[in-house]
């Protein structure tokens, strides 16, 4: 097989889009939450605040707060922030009592892509 200028170039641009392009199959990933994983926090947070790796449609998005027992905790609705599409604002409609909490989320990248996942924090 004879390798000809155009064949060599067509390949060596092929080589070069295939890794200079972003992956079009990511994921929002939690980065960063407040409260913190895994932290000890006083006074009891009034909302809970994660930020993701990519934007997130808050309408197909979702929080569920459990105390140590299983038990639901209400919240306020999930919303993005208007100023960050990566961030996913939740308000806490009551206060906190001392005690461990698991925060249960889901989110929907721009992209469409689903993810879900949870972290524990505690109140002092």
């Amino acid at each position: 097989m004879k390798f000809t200028t155009p064949r060599a170039l067509c390949a060596t641009l092929f080589l070069l889009s295939a890794f200079s392009t972003s992956p079009v199959w990511a994921h929002a990933h939690l980065q960063q939450q407040t409260p913190p994983a895994d932290a000890e926090v006083s006074p009891a947070p009034k909302a809970l605040t994660m930020n993701f790796s990519e934007g997130i449609e808050a309408n197909f998005s979702g929080v569920a707060l459990k105390n140590a027992e299983g038990k639901a905790i209400p919240t306020g609705k999930a919303t993005r922030s208007e100023s960050d599409k990566t961030q996913l604002i939740v308000p806490l409609t009551e206060t906190l009592a001392s005690g461990l909490y698991t925060v249960e989320w889901h989110v929907v990248s721009v992209d469409g892509h689903k993810t879900k996942g949870q972290y524990q924090f505690s109140v002092k």
